[in-house]
């Protein structure tokens, strides 16, 4: 008997014969309370607390927005963002640069189909508005646009919106992880720097 056999058998001994598995609680909230302006703030707040910059676009201004944004050197952008949004300068995301290729990018730009503000999550789904899950992950620099319309209060809320069978990312904030002593080190999983324009 292996190990993993005794673990198994251990359990089934201690549950009994006519085990059940208990009824799992539904009192989550499913929807949202607040208004619109109030869930752009509190997902503004999320965000800034994970520390990714924050830049407000509302007045129409995307490629101003962008332009002030974007570092000097190759910039791919996901092909199905609006032409009006791309300042001069991006390349479009024809899908052949490999990881090693899109690790030597200065940035990326791309779109997102919804924002959970509760928790400070940006979803894309692998849609040409997204791009693909590569161009976001890999670059140092995601620079992603969020529509207001397209932010909701609630985890259940977000994930109503979304196709369970699209290749989802799910970002909240630059990538991160701590060691032992709670020492924060960025860019381990994806990009370093995560740069929101609210459009």
């Amino acid at each position: 008997m292996s190990a993993r056999d005794e673990v198994l058998r251990r359990v089934r001994d201690a549950l009994g014969p006519d085990a059940v598995a208990p009824e799992a609680p539904r009192t989550y909230a499913t929807t949202g309370s607040l208004t619109a302006a109030e869930r752009v703030d509190l997902l503004v707040d999320r965000l800034v607390d994970y520390r990714a910059a924050v830049v407000d676009a509302r007045d129409g201004g995307v490629a101003a927005a962008l332009r002030s944004v974007l570092p000097q050197g190759q910039v791919l952008h996901a092909p199905g963002l609006p032409q009006d949004w791309l300042p001069g300068g991006t390349e479009p995301d024809d899908g052949t640069p490999g990881p090693r290729e899109l690790d030597t990018i200065a940035g990326v730009v791309t779109g997102s189909v919804t924002a959970i503000a509760l928790t400070g999550t940006i979803v894309l789904d692998g849609s040409p508005l997204c791009g693909r899950r590569s161009l976001s992950l890999v670059p140092d620099l995601h620079v992603c646009i969020v529509r207001t319309q397209d932010i909701v209060e609630t985890v259940p809320e977000g994930l109503a919106r979304l196709e369970p069978t699209r290749p989802l990312t799910l970002i909240s904030g630059p990538s991160a992880t701590s060691d032992i002593e709670l020492n924060r080190v960025e860019g381990v999983h994806g990009p370093r720097t995560l740069i929101v324009v609210l459009v």
